[in-house]
């Protein structure tokens, strides 16, 4: 039971959309425009620097906000599996933002929310996943790439860490998070899928924080 409730608690938090309503703002349907996504990403292309950077800090802190709502109703209670029920509400965050009730399941891809799920679960394998990302975004400007290498490197070191029993719970717990992981994961790559398609065909596109970058 916790568990649904953790989910549905994270479900709620996601269905707050950043990029439909700053699409809504500038008076338009973000997912009528560029990649049709209402994420980050096409709110960066869509609608310039200051929007795309307002929908992924809106898209980070509602996942942080998902996780600290179940830090709090069960902090005290199942302080004991605790890590795996955050882990949940990131789920449900992500399944949120990704599949909308409230906008017929047209949301974004979740590695905003991904990124507020790290730095609310593991503040380390955040300051290794943004190296990653940081290191591969200046060299190839695929953000696509960049963000499906640090997800795997995130559930690499979920694994790492809990192999050496970092997160405090018993072996069939561990388990169960690795689990939710590999979920999130795969959730990660399957709503990336065109882009892979794109990147080995040479013709994904690529993200430049400065114009005078573009070719």
């Amino acid at each position: 039971m916790e568990r649904i409730i953790c989910l549905v608690i994270g479900y709620v938090c996601g269905l707050f959309q950043t990029g439909y309503i700053v699409g809504k703002v500038h008076k338009t349907d973000i997912r009528k425009h560029g990649s049709g996504n209402a994420g980050t990403t096409n709110a960066f292309r869509t609608f310039g620097k200051k929007a795309g950077a307002i929908t992924l800090l809106g898209d980070c802190l509602k996942c942080v906000l998902a996780i600290v709502i179940v830090r709090m109703v069960y902090g005290n209670s199942m302080n004991v599996i605790l890590p795996l029920l955050t882990l949940y509400a990131a789920l449900g965050c992500i399944l949120g933002h990704n599949f909308p009730i409230s906008m017929e399941f047209r949301g974004g891809k979740g590695i905003a929310a991904s990124v507020g799920m790290i730095i609310a679960f593991d503040w380390q394998i955040f300051i290794v996943c943004a190296a990653v990302f940081f290191a591969l975004f200046f060299i190839t400007h695929y953000v696509s790439l960049c963000s499906l290498s640090a997800y795997a490197v995130a559930f690499i070191l979920v694994l790492v860490f809990g192999h050496m029993g970092k997160y405090g719970m018993d072996q069939a717990h561990t388990v169960e998070l690795y689990i939710v992981m590999a979920v999130l994961t795969a959730m990660a790559f399957y709503r990336h899928r065109a882009n892979i398609v794109r990147l080995f065909h040479g013709t994904e596109n690529k993200v430049f924080l400065s114009s005078k970058n573009k070719k």
